[in-house]
């Protein structure tokens, strides 16, 4: 295939390179006339493990030029692969000045070219970048995307110092596409790749990216945090990461993973503030552990804000233990949401099966008649009671008879949906629908 790459920095150069080596017709662009040169020379622009040998090989076998000429690369190519910088503004916004700039000088090609191009934007950049500002830069000079020509978001998985082991041996692939042409485009490129691919919607494209950095640096945090309060408590910190490592079950897995309500219960609360009381005691900053209780705190707020906005007064709520298949309501977000509403004055009934006030006993009776005293005149005694009485219904659980019995369309109570329902996909689009975990 004949490609583009447009920035010769780490990903670029790496990138184009790659491609070369695989197989395809690269031409690399850059505005920086010394990179154009190295890389004509057979020299890369960037140190990288591997990286001289390949471009050499590449410049050599005529599979790789570059050039400062983005109009020539855009004529004499298929598909473009655009790398440029999106570094922070000053007060932590993306700059995407580099991004449009590119925009506009493919679109303008593109409109001297004959037959279908394809845009494919590797540069990291926020939902909502390519198809609300970079789609209508290249819509100015080259028709309709889609149509006209082929648009699609490829984020890379690129380590710096690895980048080559990383291209040929990805963790993924991503193609965010604007319709099927421009993926299989993107596909085809890296056919006979390792690693499972994922052609998903362009704004989920962009998001995935920022997904993994943050997830990255929250892990990086989190390790250095919890080796300080080792340290500081005399514990060696490498054998406690050893074992936390070592469980795929939980720990280095998809468990809890999931976007859906506040956390509770009697253990993660508790033991979040006894290890950053007990850090606090030896002097120990600890900013990531020390506000996860309150990120989940202003989780919790956000499903009472939801309700706020219905402007309903009768509201109902499914499920009040701290997870399914208990009667468990210690530090239950649920108890903690239906206090909160009823302190703000909502007429409230609240079901769930496995709560019994006649059944609760020692200190999960003492922490219900504590936070929610007046939770025997809330308990309703069947799905219907609270469906009937409601104005609006917040879903927390996954109780076979109450997902059954939730109405469809806008003919009962507003749907508040905390877990994310089996069947959101379709009630998404229902006006008495609203979800607070997409």
């Amino acid at each position: 295939m004949r490609v583009s790459v447009l920035g010769l920095g780490y990903v670029g150069c790496v990138s184009a390179a790659c491609l070369a080596a695989s197989g395809h017709e690269v031409i690399g662009v850059d505005v920086s006339k010394v990179k154009v040169d190295l890389v004509n020379d057979g020299k890369a622009p960037v140190v990288e493990e591997r990286i001289g040998d390949i471009v050499a090989e590449a410049v050599n076998s005529g599979r790789l030029r570059a050039t400062d000429d983005v109009r020539d690369a855009i004529l004499n190519s298929d598909v473009s692969l655009v790398c440029v910088g999106t570094p922070s503004e000053a007060n932590g916004s993306l700059c995407t000045t580099y991004l449009e700039r590119v925009a506009e000088q493919i679109g303008a090609a593109l409109a001297e070219r004959e037959g279908r191009h394809t845009v494919v934007f590797r540069s990291t950049m926020l939902p909502g970048t390519c198809l609300n500002l970079l789609v209508p830069l290249l819509e100015k000079h080259a028709g309709t995307a889609g149509v006209d020509f082929g648009v699609a978001v490829n984020p890379e998985f690129l380590r710096e110092g690895t980048s080559v082991r990383d291209y040929f041996d990805p963790p993924k692939t991503v193609i965010g596409q604007i319709d099927e042409a421009s993926g299989d485009v993107v596909a085809a490129l890296y056919d006979g790749l390792p690693g499972e691919v994922f052609r998903v919607p362009v704004p989920t494209a962009e998001a995935i990216k920022y997904a993994d950095n943050a997830f990255h640096g929250l892990k990086i945090g989190f390790a250095n945090e919890l080796g300080a309060v080792c340290q500081a408590l005399g514990v060696d910190s490498h054998q406690v990461i050893d074992v936390f490592l070592a469980d795929r079950k939980l720990n280095i897995s998809p468990a809890y993973l999931r976007p859906g309500f506040a956390f509770g219960g009697s253990c993660l609360p508790k033991d979040l503030r006894s290890l950053v009381h007990a850090a606090r005691r030896a002097d120990v900053s600890v900013p990531i552990l020390s506000h996860v209780l309150p990120s989940n705190e202003d989780h919790l707020q956000r499903a009472v804000e939801l309700v706020e906005r219905t402007g309903k007064r009768k509201a109902g709520l499914f499920g009040l233990s701290f997870k399914p298949g208990t009667d468990d309501l210690r530090e239950s977000p649920l108890v903690e949401l239906a206090e909160r509403l009823y302190g703000k004055g909502y007429d409230l009934k609240i079901y769930d099966a496995n709560v019994s006030l006649s059944r609760l006993l020692g200190a999960n009776r003492e922490y219900i008649e504590t936070r929610l005293p007046h939770l025997a005149q809330l308990l309703a005694d069947s799905v219907e009671e609270v469906l009937d009485h409601a104005e609006v219904c917040l879903v927390g659980t996954k109780d076979p008879d109450v997902l059954s019995a939730l109405p469809h369309g806008d003919s009962g109570p507003v749907i508040v949906d905390l877990i994310r329902l089996p069947d959101a996909e379709t009630r998404r689009t229902e006006p008495g629908y609203v979800g607070l975990a997409w």
